[in-house]
Protein backbone atom coordinates (compact mmCIF):
# COMPACT_ATOMS: atom_id res chain seq x y z
CA UNK A 1 0.00 0.00 0.00
CA UNK A 2 2.95 2.48 0.47
CA UNK A 3 4.60 1.80 -3.00
CA UNK A 4 0.88 2.37 -4.45
CA UNK A 5 0.71 5.42 -2.59
CA UNK A 6 3.87 7.07 -3.96
CA UNK A 7 2.97 5.52 -7.12
CA UNK A 8 -0.46 7.93 -6.81
CA UNK A 9 1.18 10.68 -5.82
CA UNK A 10 4.10 10.80 -8.35
CA UNK A 11 1.33 10.50 -11.34
CA UNK A 12 -1.08 12.68 -9.88
CA UNK A 13 2.05 15.53 -9.29
CA UNK A 14 3.28 14.87 -13.12
CA UNK A 15 -0.17 15.30 -14.15
CA UNK A 16 -0.76 18.55 -12.23
CA UNK A 17 3.12 20.10 -13.03
CA UNK A 18 2.25 19.46 -16.63
CA UNK A 19 -0.79 21.29 -16.74
CA UNK A 20 0.85 23.92 -14.86
CA UNK A 21 3.55 24.43 -17.50
CA UNK A 22 1.15 24.32 -20.02
CA UNK A 23 -1.13 27.08 -18.25
CA UNK A 24 1.76 29.40 -17.57
CA UNK A 25 3.70 29.15 -21.18
CA UNK A 26 6.41 28.15 -22.64
CA UNK A 27 8.75 31.05 -21.53
CA UNK A 28 8.46 29.29 -18.26
CA UNK A 29 11.59 27.48 -19.72
CA UNK A 30 12.96 29.29 -22.43
CA UNK A 31 13.35 32.44 -21.07
CA UNK A 32 13.60 31.50 -17.35
CA UNK A 33 14.76 34.75 -14.55
CA UNK A 34 16.15 33.84 -11.25
CA UNK A 35 12.03 34.34 -10.14
CA UNK A 36 11.27 31.31 -12.52
CA UNK A 37 13.98 29.38 -11.28
CA UNK A 38 12.95 29.66 -7.60
CA UNK A 39 9.23 29.15 -8.32
CA UNK A 40 10.17 25.79 -10.62
CA UNK A 41 12.20 24.62 -7.24
CA UNK A 42 9.41 25.04 -5.14
CA UNK A 43 7.00 23.01 -7.52
CA UNK A 44 9.14 20.29 -7.26
CA UNK A 45 10.04 20.52 -4.11
CA UNK A 46 6.17 20.67 -2.82
CA UNK A 47 5.86 17.27 -5.00
CA UNK A 48 8.93 15.38 -4.26
CA UNK A 49 9.07 16.47 -0.33
CA UNK A 50 5.06 15.32 0.23
CA UNK A 51 5.77 11.76 -1.37
CA UNK A 52 7.61 10.37 1.70
CA UNK A 53 5.39 12.39 4.36
CA UNK A 54 2.25 9.92 5.50
CA UNK A 55 0.10 12.52 6.64
CA UNK A 56 0.19 14.54 3.52
CA UNK A 57 -2.84 13.36 0.55
CA UNK A 58 -2.81 13.68 -3.00
CA UNK A 59 -5.51 16.29 -2.28
CA UNK A 60 -3.02 18.24 -0.05
CA UNK A 61 -0.39 17.82 -2.78
CA UNK A 62 -2.61 19.29 -5.56
CA UNK A 63 -4.04 22.31 -3.22
CA UNK A 64 -0.25 23.10 -2.96
CA UNK A 65 1.16 22.79 -6.42
CA UNK A 66 -2.07 25.10 -7.93
CA UNK A 67 -2.11 27.70 -5.14
CA UNK A 68 1.43 28.36 -5.87
CA UNK A 69 0.55 28.14 -9.98
CA UNK A 70 -1.86 30.35 -9.20
CA UNK A 71 0.64 32.93 -7.07
CA UNK A 72 2.83 32.40 -9.97
CA UNK A 73 0.17 33.60 -12.70
CA UNK A 74 -0.94 36.50 -10.88
CA UNK A 75 3.22 37.44 -10.67
CA UNK A 76 3.40 37.32 -14.80
CA UNK A 77 -0.05 39.26 -14.88
CA UNK A 78 1.00 41.51 -12.82
CA UNK A 79 4.67 42.36 -14.70
CA UNK A 80 2.38 42.28 -18.17
CA UNK A 81 0.50 44.92 -17.13
CA UNK A 82 2.53 47.26 -14.98
CA UNK A 83 5.87 48.40 -16.30
CA UNK A 84 7.47 49.75 -12.77
CA UNK A 85 6.48 46.11 -10.83
CA UNK A 86 8.04 44.26 -13.95
CA UNK A 87 11.54 46.34 -13.36
CA UNK A 88 11.05 44.99 -9.64
CA UNK A 89 10.07 41.20 -10.21
CA UNK A 90 12.01 40.42 -13.06
CA UNK A 91 14.84 42.88 -13.18
CA UNK A 92 15.97 45.05 -16.50
CA UNK A 93 18.82 44.52 -19.00
CA UNK A 94 22.52 45.77 -18.12
CA UNK A 95 24.79 47.09 -20.59
CA UNK A 96 28.01 45.74 -19.65
CA UNK A 97 29.97 46.46 -22.75
CA UNK A 98 29.04 50.08 -23.83
CA UNK A 99 30.84 51.46 -27.33
CA UNK A 100 33.76 49.08 -26.77
CA UNK A 101 34.68 49.59 -23.09
CA UNK A 102 33.60 47.23 -20.38
CA UNK A 103 31.07 48.83 -17.49
CA UNK A 104 33.40 47.37 -14.20
CA UNK A 105 29.97 48.94 -11.99
CA UNK A 106 27.94 46.74 -14.09
CA UNK A 107 29.48 43.61 -13.83
CA UNK A 108 29.97 44.14 -10.04
CA UNK A 109 26.24 45.15 -9.98
CA UNK A 110 25.06 41.81 -11.54
CA UNK A 111 27.88 39.64 -9.90
CA UNK A 112 29.34 38.83 -13.08
CA UNK A 113 33.10 38.54 -13.13
CA UNK A 114 35.45 39.09 -16.00
CA UNK A 115 35.64 35.15 -17.20
CA UNK A 116 32.34 35.00 -16.64
CA UNK A 117 31.88 37.68 -19.45
CA UNK A 118 33.85 36.46 -21.92
CA UNK A 119 32.44 33.22 -21.35
CA UNK A 120 29.37 34.38 -23.02
CA UNK A 121 30.67 36.20 -25.41
CA UNK A 122 32.76 33.73 -26.67
CA UNK A 123 29.31 31.47 -26.74
CA UNK A 124 28.52 34.38 -29.34
CA UNK A 125 31.58 33.91 -31.20
CA UNK A 126 33.02 36.71 -29.83
CA UNK A 127 36.76 35.86 -28.81
CA UNK A 128 38.19 39.08 -28.22
CA UNK A 129 36.58 42.36 -26.24
CA UNK A 130 37.62 44.76 -29.28
CA UNK A 131 35.41 43.04 -31.36
CA UNK A 132 32.28 44.10 -29.34
CA UNK A 133 30.70 47.64 -29.18
CA UNK A 134 27.50 46.71 -27.42
CA UNK A 135 26.70 43.64 -25.06
CA UNK A 136 23.29 43.21 -22.73
CA UNK A 137 23.57 40.89 -19.69
CA UNK A 138 19.38 40.10 -20.70
CA UNK A 139 17.44 39.19 -17.05
CA UNK A 140 17.68 35.33 -18.19
CA UNK A 141 21.46 35.64 -17.56
CA UNK A 142 22.09 35.32 -21.47
CA UNK A 143 23.98 37.93 -23.69
CA UNK A 144 23.14 39.94 -26.19
CA UNK A 145 25.98 41.69 -28.22
CA UNK A 146 26.19 44.15 -31.22
CA UNK A 147 29.69 43.91 -32.62
CA UNK A 148 31.51 46.61 -34.43
CA UNK A 149 30.55 47.33 -38.10
CA UNK A 150 34.37 45.98 -39.07
CA UNK A 151 33.26 42.66 -37.54
CA UNK A 152 30.43 42.18 -38.67
CA UNK A 153 29.25 39.40 -40.78
CA UNK A 154 28.67 40.55 -44.30
CA UNK A 155 24.93 40.91 -45.27
CA UNK A 156 23.33 40.13 -49.19
CA UNK A 157 22.54 43.69 -48.97
CA UNK A 158 25.86 45.13 -48.69
CA UNK A 159 26.71 43.04 -51.65
CA UNK A 160 23.84 44.14 -53.82
CA UNK A 161 22.95 40.11 -53.91
CA UNK A 162 19.35 39.65 -54.81
CA UNK A 163 17.40 37.86 -51.92
CA UNK A 164 16.24 33.91 -52.72
CA UNK A 165 12.83 32.36 -51.49
CA UNK A 166 13.09 31.41 -47.86
CA UNK A 167 11.24 27.96 -47.52
CA UNK A 168 10.76 25.90 -44.63
CA UNK A 169 12.39 22.36 -44.33
CA UNK A 170 9.50 19.53 -43.84
CA UNK A 171 10.28 16.39 -42.37
CA UNK A 172 8.06 13.63 -44.28
CA UNK A 173 9.01 10.21 -42.93
CA UNK A 174 10.19 10.03 -39.52
CA UNK A 175 11.43 6.60 -38.05
CA UNK A 176 9.52 4.94 -41.00
CA UNK A 177 6.27 6.76 -40.35
CA UNK A 178 5.17 8.92 -42.57
CA UNK A 179 4.39 12.48 -40.87
CA UNK A 180 1.36 13.15 -42.72
CA UNK A 181 0.53 16.62 -41.97
CA UNK A 182 3.50 17.77 -43.08
CA UNK A 183 2.43 15.98 -46.67
CA UNK A 184 -0.79 18.10 -46.95
CA UNK A 185 1.48 21.26 -46.10
CA UNK A 186 3.41 20.18 -49.37
CA UNK A 187 0.22 19.76 -50.93
CA UNK A 188 1.07 16.22 -52.02
CA UNK A 189 -0.45 12.43 -51.17
CA UNK A 190 0.92 9.56 -50.18
CA UNK A 191 1.89 8.21 -53.83
CA UNK A 192 3.73 10.79 -54.43
CA UNK A 193 6.12 9.75 -51.58
CA UNK A 194 6.12 6.23 -52.23
CA UNK A 195 7.43 7.04 -55.85
CA UNK A 196 9.69 9.95 -54.74
CA UNK A 197 11.23 7.15 -52.29
CA UNK A 198 11.98 4.32 -54.76
CA UNK A 199 13.64 7.00 -57.29
CA UNK A 200 16.35 6.42 -53.85
CA UNK A 201 16.24 2.73 -54.42
CA UNK A 202 13.24 2.35 -51.18
CA UNK A 203 10.42 -0.24 -51.80
CA UNK A 204 8.51 1.16 -48.32
CA UNK A 205 8.15 3.87 -46.27
CA UNK A 206 9.43 1.85 -43.57
CA UNK A 207 12.95 0.97 -44.85
CA UNK A 208 13.44 4.96 -44.62
CA UNK A 209 14.63 7.00 -41.68
CA UNK A 210 14.58 9.98 -42.57
CA UNK A 211 12.50 12.00 -45.04
CA UNK A 212 12.95 16.08 -45.73
CA UNK A 213 11.26 18.05 -48.26
CA UNK A 214 12.36 21.15 -49.57
CA UNK A 215 10.85 23.50 -52.13
CA UNK A 216 12.94 23.97 -55.45
CA UNK A 217 14.86 21.12 -54.32
CA UNK A 218 14.76 16.95 -55.19
CA UNK A 219 13.94 15.13 -51.79
CA UNK A 220 16.32 14.13 -49.21
CA UNK A 221 15.83 10.40 -48.46
CA UNK A 222 17.98 8.40 -45.72
CA UNK A 223 17.70 4.85 -45.02
CA UNK A 224 18.70 2.84 -41.99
Amino acid sequence: MEYMSIAVELVVGYFALLFLTKILGKTQITQISAFDFISALILGELVGNSLYDNEISVWQILAAIFIWGFLIFATEFITQKSRRLRHVLEGTPAIVINKGKIDFQQLKKNNLDLNQLQHLLRAKDIFSIRECEYALLETNGTLSVLKKPLFENVQRSDLNIQPTQVSLPLSLIVDGEIVYDNLKIVHQQEEWLIQEINKHGFQSHKEVMFAEWKEGESLLVQGY
